[in-house]
């Protein structure tokens, strides 16, 4: 298996060569890509050095899948010129996710949608994917009619010249800002830039991208989007109304015996998730379930997972891995 991961030199493309080793994909040759001024360098997976190459010449190697984490613009040039060469792309931008004919996927919810006609597949946003993967077996159950969300997330969202920006402040020290403010004991609510609406792309893409994944469009969300000084992972306060009405200790049995979810949530021990235990991990930590006592049927949720991983890297690693397993490449 011939395997591209192309912004191999960035935080998210430097995970993504983790996951891989760490669930021993198989990769009989890889392939590191990323802007021309890092062709040349050396970068190491399994104990092995591997040369970075530019895209073209990435283009010209036809990998199996090409996995990509190189910025909107990127994808949206490069990504089906990897696919007219045969190479199958799994995308972690957000270039292709809202394309009709592009499937937006989280393998635990709905991998089966995929086919070998699907050249270019989009990996959700990292808080979408968290979101989804505790509201989706709810949904099945209960049916979802609202969601209110607040997300309370990590700086690595932004990316390196974000965790710069954090460790100057601590250390007292000018330097390049990602943010327009300080995020040293700060909180910006402000995640990507403002639609006409007034709420950002982010908050615009957990209502998006929720109703596809789920596939259903009456889904009603909402969301507020803050940027917080951590490092470890995204959190989320969740608000659900069902149709139905539910049981709480049925709702946490539902949670606990879904793959990929961790239910974290006894108050006598104060247990319950933080970015501080989820960095590092693949999983997605729920708790502080509770009634919403001012409104039937509905349901408070506290749900945490490392942005960087299943909200990126693992997540795509996993689509490859489902299409490995059933011949789709």
């Amino acid at each position: 298996m011939k395997i591209a991961v192309v912004g191999a030199t960035g935080m998210v493309g430097e995970v993504m060569l983790q996951v891989l080793a760490e669930r021993n994909f198989p990769v009989t040759e890889l392939i590191p890509v990323a802007s021309e001024k890092s062709v040349g360098k050396e970068i190491e997976f399994k104990g092995k050095k591997y040369k970075v190459v530019g895209l073209q010449t990435a283009v010209d190697m036809k990998a199996d899948i090409a996995l990509f984490s190189a910025g909107g613009e990127t994808s949206l040039a490069w990504a089906p010129k990897f696919a007219e060469a045969g190479t199958t792309v799994i995308d972690n931008s957000s270039a292709w996710r809202m394309d009709p004919t592009k499937k937006l996927i989280v393998p635990e919810i709905n991998a089966s949608e995929l086919t070998k006609d699907d050249k270019i597949i989009a990996n959700p946003n990292c808080s979408t994917i968290q979101m989804v993967m505790v509201l989706a077996p709810l949904h099945k159950k209960y049916n979802i009619k609202r969601v209110i969300v607040s997300t309370y997330q990590s700086i690595t969202g932004t990316g390196v010249k974000a965790v710069q920006q954090l460790e100057n402040e601590y250390a007292g020290v000018q330097g390049e800002m990602a943010y327009k403010y300080q995020i040293h004991r700060n909180a910006i609510p402000q995640c990507d830039s403002f639609e006409d609406n007034g709420y950002t792309k982010e908050e615009m893409k957990l209502v998006r991208e929720t109703q596809k994944i789920i596939g259903d469009k009456s889904i009603a969300v909402t969301a507020t989007a803050i940027r917080i000084p951590v490092v470890g992972g995204h959190s989320e306060a969740v608000n659900v109304e069902f149709s139905n009405d539910f049981n709480v200790s049925e709702i946490r049995e539902i949670l606990h015996n879904t793959d990929g979810v961790v239910v974290q949530d006894n108050n006598d021990t104060y247990t319950y998730p933080m970015p501080l235990y989820a960095q590092g991990k693949d999983d997605v930590f729920v708790g502080r379930i509770r009634r919403d006592e001012s409104q039937p049927n509905s349901l408070n949720m506290w749900i945490v997972a490392d942005n960087l991983r299943k909200g990126a890297a693992t997540n795509t690693v996993q689509i490859a891995e489902y299409l490995v397993a059933n011949n789709l490449v």
